[in-house]
């Protein structure tokens, strides 16, 4: 995913460098310098598990991260971003889905048992739901993003709240009798 993240917050003092106009529609892939960092994101289909990472969207940056998120053998769904093509070295099964305008297969079906074994609504979905998460925020500086992306990836963890868990977040260590 490519999240707007600009410099809110920091003033422009300098007529040569202006904020950049509000809703930032470029398109195509995003980077650092058009103030749209790349999220890496990780969901364990079986766990529901999540990490999201700030990362650049080479192959250097990218595959370490899926490499020590996942074991031998596991199966990686992505899209046919280039920096994925080398994982079936890694000894990860590595179906991919076309994205690219005009072509665009959303699930396939691998052995044709019926079941829609190869898809990424999984991440879609989680993308969705950090995009819902940001949006209240209206705009985030993309020196603070990797915050709001660790906030959001324990919310996503956290399964379920336990007095515990309560007890801990509010800083009582013991209970009054």
């Amino acid at each position: 995913m490519y999240q707007n993240a600009g410099e809110k917050g920091v003033l422009h003092s300098d007529p040569e460098d202006p904020p950049r106009r509000r809703a930032n529609k470029a398109q195509g892939y995003g980077t650092w310098e058009t103030d749209r960092p790349p999220v890496l994101g990780i969901v364990g289909r079986e766990s529901g598990q999540v990490q999201l990472i700030l990362k650049k969207s080479a192959r250097a940056d990218l595959e370490p991260s899926v490499l020590d998120a996942t074991q031998d053998g596991t199966t990686v769904n992505t899209d046919e971003w280039g920096a994925y093509y080398h994982l079936p070295e890694a000894q990860r099964k590595h179906p991919t889905l076309c994205h690219t305008l005009g072509k665009r297969v959303w699930v396939r079906h691998e052995d044709g048992d019926g079941i829609r074994e190869v898809h990424n609504n999984t991440i879609e979905g989680l993308w969705a739901g950090l995009r819902n998460f940001l949006r209240p925020f209206r705009g985030v500086n993309e020196m603070y993003l990797h915050q709001y992306l660790a906030v959001h990836e324990w919310a996503h963890n956290l399964k379920e709240v336990t007095m515990d868990f309560l007890r801990i977040l509010c800083g009582v260590t013991q209970i009054a009798s």
